[in-house]
């Protein structure tokens, strides 16, 4: 029987992604794997985590690759950079530079080799910017954030799909189907908890691969969702310091 696994939030840990992938899920091509966004930021290595998923694609891997804030900062700050003029000779950088430099940006920069953002080749913005809103299964819906039930149709706010963080799932919206997220980082007992829960309303799975020191947090988890199984690989990338989250 094939598998279909959820995998969250990577942010850059190649290392975290290729161990969990090559060593603990070892997918056949008739498996599926659904990444839910922000593949890039924070971690040492962005390039290399949108390099591998692109692969996988190309190797005829059943993929679903969903869009995650931290891809839509960088296509934002790749347009305005493109756009911006030099004054007098002297380039600044764009608003939308400096808000995703804020957000873990400077080290996906780093990991091109860029100072800019328009210096990321062209085909990593195009990639990103066709990255799917949402996957819907026959239980499942996956987001990258999660959803607005305070509208009739959930779906039609994609900037949620993004960047929401609090939510009440209404189950009657999406079909009383489980909806499974990344985006906001839980620990791993309760991730375990609703995991374990039968008919749980949503499945957070972002356990903040990037939080250092922190108990119960920065493991990469991924969930099988028709045997409900999930595995963790603790993080082996060498993250920056950052405990916001």
């Amino acid at each position: 029987m094939s598998k279909t696994w959820i995998i969250p939030d990577i942010h850059g840990c190649i290392a975290t992604l290729e161990l969990m992938v090559e060593q603990q899920i070892k997918p056949e091509k008739t498996d599926r794997m659904i990444f839910l966004g922000d593949y890039i930021d924070r971690g040492p290595d962005s390039k290399g985590v949108v390099d591998f998923i692109m692969k996988l694609q190309e190797d005829g891997y059943n993929i679903s690759a969903l869009k995650g804030n931290h891809e839509d900062f960088c296509v934002k700050a790749w347009e305005a950079d493109k756009n911006r003029e030099s004054f007098i000779g002297i380039k600044t950088k764009s608003y939308p530079q400096k808000e995703w430099e804020l957000n873990g940006g400077i080290q996906t920069l780093e990991s091109f080799g860029a100072i800019w953002p328009s210096e990321i080749p062209e085909k990593y913005i195009r990639w990103m910017e066709s990255l799917e809103y949402f996957v819907e299964t026959e239980k499942f819906i996956a987001v990258h954030a999660g959803l607005n039930f305070n509208l009739d149709d959930p779906f039609s706010d994609t900037r949620s799909m993004l960047w929401i963080r609090e939510f009440r799932v209404k189950p009657e919206k999406i079909n009383n189907k489980i909806l499974v997220h990344g985006h906001n980082p839980v620990n791993l007992e309760l991730i375990d908890m609703t995991i374990r829960k039968e008919n749980p309303d949503f499945i957070d799975l972002d356990n903040g691969i990037y939080v250092n020191n922190v108990p119960g947090y920065g493991n990469l988890v991924v969930l099988e969702i028709n045997s409900m199984e999930y595995k963790v690989q603790t993080v082996v990338d060498e993250i920056y310091d950052n405990k916001s989250y």
